[in-house]
């Protein structure tokens, strides 16, 4: 045989045999999807306000809600917890248990918390602390963790994805204010603030909000290919709602969104059931309260099913006109940077002692100079770095990016516009609770979330992290 015909031969041979390794390790998309129940004992303590209450009674179970991808050579796992947060030892044991049950890479599970405020703990003792043991709780919940992706595994079948998105700008304000002159009360240091959190609703001291908000809701929809509804990953950047009754365990709107888009898309329940996940977006300033128009007080339940239903109700009607895709790739990055952690000067640390050793306060009842004095001390503890976990995953073509604190709105619209994979949206509360990331800009304003003992990080850890996931994105862009 001449030459150029063996060479050509051994080309063809080459590429067919490329070929056949590429078709081995891509296949069609496979997703499943479960819930698993992490609903506590009644008699924990509620967190979200400044003190502790006990929980009386479960007004609705809370849940970890999962989704799992496989396309062929690649897996990850999604999970939205309705809990205000977990600790990072938290989503450590359960990605733990994933990799040794169903060798799922533990950078390639995302596991987030919702901010629900009717929750108990999933923060152990000292939420900052990167090494502690795990409490009875928080062990239940990394193994419910690890058992609904196992379950939502189990249930994997050929899929489509598609991504959507929908402005709703009627449930989210900023609520971080300019006010008049003279008229932001001390914070809880004796300084004056230039912005206030939650000021009074209708007052005439406002001036404007100190950021924007984000209207969207973006979403991951998941069908059989050409036929049901299987499952839709969503985030919104909107804080809880909490008009919760007393002593209640909720999940906030977050459940009545997930159980109301179900029930618009599969009527009639199917087996498996249809699961719905949304996911806290970047709502660290943004509440669902119009400070120019108070709102008359309303039964308990009243503003978070109005929220979940109607967000539902946009985002099933944005599922029409889609475009499906069933031979798509997935990807994933992790990193823990080592990022500065905010800690009190020898003048602060010797005015918040003074001011615990002259309390006077009753007990049982918030006295936020106490507070904060009591959290500043417990900021001298902290180590001069952290390391800080950051995600990305790669949905096709849909890049999401993760934090493990309550991210500031801006730093998310950021996102979306840096990175290089579009669309692309971040969700907060990942692998961990880390206190309010604020950018540079913010930090100068002042205001609760940038107070010592509410922010924990450095001033310009938004920038470091936020350039580390554009630049994880980046790596997954390459081909």
């Amino acid at each position: 045989m001449p030459f150029a015909r063996k060479s050509l031969l051994l080309l063809t041979l080459c590429c067919l045999a490329l070929l056949g390794f590429s078709k081995a390790h891509a296949g069609p998309l496979k997703a499943g999807a479960a819930t698993s129940n992490i609903t506590p004992e009644l008699g924990g303590g509620i967190i979200g306000g400044f003190l502790p209450i006990p929980s009386k009674h479960v007004h609705d179970e809370l849940h970890a809600r999962c989704l799992v991808f496989d396309d062929g050579t690649t897996q990850v796992a999604i999970v939205v917890c309705d809990l205000l947060g977990l600790h990072r030892g938290v989503s450590d044991e359960a990605r733990k248990l994933i990799a040794e049950r169903l060798g799922i890479p533990r950078d390639n599970v995302m596991i987030s918390g919702t901010h629900t405020h009717s929750a108990i703990s999933a923060l152990g003792s000292n939420r900052f602390q990167h090494e502690q043991p795990l409490d009875d709780y928080q062990q239940f919940v990394a193994r419910r963790i690890a058992d609904g992706v196992q379950r939502a595994r189990n249930n994997l079948q050929p899929a489509e994805i598609a991504f959507g998105t929908v402005g709703i700008s009627e449930h989210v304000f900023n609520r971080r204010w300019y006010m008049k002159t003279g008229t932001i009360p001390p914070n809880p240091f004796g300084g004056t603030d230039i912005v206030k959190m939650n000021p009074p609703g209708g007052s005439p001291n406002l001036i404007e909000p100190a950021g924007p908000t984000d209207p969207s809701v973006s979403f991951v929809a998941v069908r059989e290919p050409n036929g049901r509804p299987l499952s839709v990953f969503a985030a919104y950047s909107l804080h809880y709602v909490g008009d919760v009754g007393p002593g209640h365990i909720s999940a906030d709107y977050f459940a009545v969104f997930c159980k109301e888009l179900a029930r618009a898309l599969e009527p009639v329940p199917q087996d498996p059931p249809f699961v719905a996940l949304l996911a806290n977006g970047t709502s660290g300033d943004i509440n669902n309260i119009n400070f120019r128009e108070p709102r008359p007080r309303t039964p308990p339940y009243t503003r978070i099913n109005a929220v979940g239903q109607d967000v539902a109700a946009k985002v099933a009607a944005a599922m029409t006109g889609l475009t499906w895709k069933g031979d798509v790739t997935l990807g994933a990055r992790y990193r823990e940077p080592e990022i500065g952690m905010r800690r009190p000067t020898e003048a602060e640390l010797a005015a918040a002692k003074k001011l615990i050793a002259e309390d006077k306060s009753t007990p049982g009842k918030a006295n936020l100079p106490v507070i904060y004095a009591e959290r500043t001390l417990k900021m001298a503890e902290n180590p001069a770095t952290s390391p800080i976990p950051i995600q990305i995953l790669k949905l096709g073509d849909v890049c999401v990016g993760s934090m493990p604190c309550e991210i500031f709105c801006e730093i998310g619209l950021e996102f979306k516009d840096r990175c290089p994979i579009k669309p692309a949206f971040m969700i907060s509360l990942n692998h961990g609770y880390y206190g309010y990331l604020p950018p540079p800009r913010q930090h100068k304003l002042g205001g609760y979330e940038t107070w010592m003992g509410t922010n924990r990080l450095e001033v310009t850890a938004s920038e470091k992290l936020l350039d580390q996931l554009v630049e994880m994105a980046a790596e997954l862009k390459q081909p």
